[in-house]
């Protein structure tokens, strides 16, 4: 089990952005959430199985998406995070 966060940059406010985390999210199994911020990013923590976490970086990051992800992407940052235990949903913010 393994949990990161990913500040996703670029236009991902105001495009669906955080459903179709939300929706990947889910099909993956993840638990976290998505949340946009005050600086126009949005903020993913998303937690469970290294293969899903590392799918779900790789979905958000990719170009040209292969996952009709909303918007577009202009750079990410990763922070590995402590796991919350006992977490099993993914909503959003």
């Amino acid at each position: 089990m393994m949990a990161v966060l990913i500040t996703v940059r670029g236009r991902v406010q105001g495009v669906g952005f955080r459903w179709w985390a939300m929706g990947e999210a889910r099909y993956l199994g993840l638990s976290g959430y998505a949340q946009n911020q005050s600086d126009g990013s949005v903020l993913i923590r998303a937690q469970g199985d290294p293969e899903a976490v590392g799918a779900m970086i790789r979905l958000v990051s990719e170009v040209p998406t292969t996952s009709a992800r909303p918007g577009s992407v202009d750079d990410i940052d990763l922070e590995w995070v402590e796991v919350i235990p006992g977490a099993r949903a993914f909503g959003y913010r």
